[in-house]
């Protein structure tokens, strides 16, 4: 899982002491986000000639094949991704890498990038309380430019072309 720290001050008082506990706040990519781009990855760079088995993209990414087989009929779906039959099956790109963004692989696998406690969507704040807390808006700008970051690069700029 990727982390992005920040922190977040609690104060409390003890014997005319005023002590700081900082708490952790996460930004979270999970390892599903996080291995299907670097499946995806191997795949632009070492398909080109022929398919790929998920049992080779297992082993140069040390990802495990049961984890990867979930992974790829999500992308599949999503037709990021097309699986080829047969003695030298395996998986290729469906469409060019230059036309895949990482967005497009971090949402086919139903993850989301959330620097935010609460959701967007919900009537309760960022602490269950009924209103949002002070540093809201800082965290909603920046899912916003982890977003926009993941929208605008494409699969093409990791494999190295």
């Amino acid at each position: 899982m990727w982390h992005f720290i920040f922190f977040k001050p609690y104060y409390f008082t003890r014997k005319y002491q005023i002590i700081a506990i900082i708490k952790p706040i996460f930004m979270k990519l999970t390892t599903k986000g996080r291995y299907a781009v670097m499946a995806m990855a191997d795949l632009a760079v070492y398909a080109k000639e022929k398919p790929v088995s998920l049992t080779e993209i297992s082993i140069r990414q040390n990802i495990s094949l049961p984890y990867l087989e979930q992974l790829f009929l999500k992308l599949r779906n999503e037709k990021l991704v097309k699986s080829l039959r047969g003695a030298n099956g395996g998986y290729v790109l469906d469409k060019p890498a230059s036309e895949i963004k990482l967005s497009n692989i971090i949402f086919a696998v139903n993850e989301e990038v959330r620097t935010l406690n609460c959701k967007k969507e919900s009537k309760k704040g960022c602490n269950n309380r009924t209103k949002k807390c002070i540093t809201h808006n800082l965290w909603e700008k920046l899912d916003k430019h982890i977003n926009f970051f993941f929208e605008n690069v494409k699969l093409d700029e990791l494999a190295g072309k």
